[in-house]
C-alpha cells in the first residue's frame, strides 16, 4: 500500500473517529451551568421572596415587587411563548413583545397572590439535581399551621443567563397550567391575540 493511500486512510479514520465522538458528545446532556449555580440563583430568588412576603407591605405594594423579582430571575420570554402555545408562531414580533409584557404582569400578580399565602412562613432551598438539559432546584415551604410542602424550580441558561423557566408548587406545574389557561382564554376570544393582551393587562 502506498504512503499516499495510508495517509488518506489515516485521515479518513481520524475524521470518522472524530465525527463519531462529536456525535456521541452531542447526544449527551450538556450542562453549561452547574448545580451550585442553579442553586445559587434560587437561593437569591427565595431570599427576595421571603423578604417581600414578610415585609409588612400591603398587597398593592407587593405586586410590583413580585413583578420585579419575576423579571430578574425568570426566563419571561420562554415562559410567555410556552404559555401562548401554537399561536406564538403566527403572532407578529410586536404582538409577542406586547403579550410577553402583559403576561409578565399577569403571572407576577397571580403568583404574587400565591406567595402571599406564605406570609409569616418561609421557603428554604434543600438541594439541586440535573434533569435532561436543565437543573431542578428543590425547596420546602413552611407555612404557619400547615404541613411543609415542596416547591420545585427548573433552571436553565438557554437564554444566555441563569434563569428559572418553571415552578412546581405542590405538584402544580406552572408551564402546563398556564398553557392550558392561556389557551382557553385565547379560545374564548376566538384566537384574537390583541384582545387577550388587553385582558391580561387587566387581570
Amino acid at each position: 500500500m502506498s504512503v499516499n493511500m495510508v495517509s488518506g486512510l489515516s485521515r479518513r479514520h481520524f475524521l470518522g473517529t472524530g465525527l463519531a465522538a462529536a456525535a456521541a458528545l452531542g447526544a449527551m446532556p450538556a450542562f453549561a451551568l452547574s448545580d451550585a449555580e442553579a442553586r445559587a440563583l434560587i437561593d437569591k430568588a427565595v431570599a427576595d421572596i421571603n423578604a417581600i412576603i414578610n415585609s409588612g407591605r400591603s398587597e398593592a405594594q407587593m405586586y410590583p415587587q413580585f413583578e420585579k423579582l419575576f423579571a430578574s430571575y425568570a426566563d419571561v420570554a420562554q415562559i410567555a411563548r410556552s404559555a401562548l402555545g401554537p399561536a406564538a408562531k403566527s403572532a407578529s414580533a410586536a404582538q409577542m413583545k406586547a403579550f410577553t409584557q402583559a403576561f409578565q404582569g399577569y403571572i407576577s400578580r397571580k403568583y404574587g397572590r400565591r406567595f402571599r399565602e406564605f406570609i409569616g412562613g418561609r421557603i428554604e432551598v434543600t438541594g439541586a439535581k440535573p434533569l435532561k438539559s436543565y437543573f431542578e432546584v428543590i425547596s420546602t415551604a413552611y407555612l404557619r399551621g400547615e404541613k411543609p410542602f415542596e416547591v420545585r424550580w427548573h433552571v436553565s441558561n438557554k437564554s444566555g443567563r441563569n434563569l428559572f423557566f418553571n415552578i412546581i408548587i405542590e405538584g402544580v406545574n406552572m408551564l402546563a397550567s398556564e398553557r392550558t389557561e392561556i389557551g382557553a382564554m385565547l379560545d374564548r376570544r376566538k384566537g384574537n391575540i390583541d384582545a387577550l393582551i388587553q385582558d391580561l393587562q387587566k387581570s
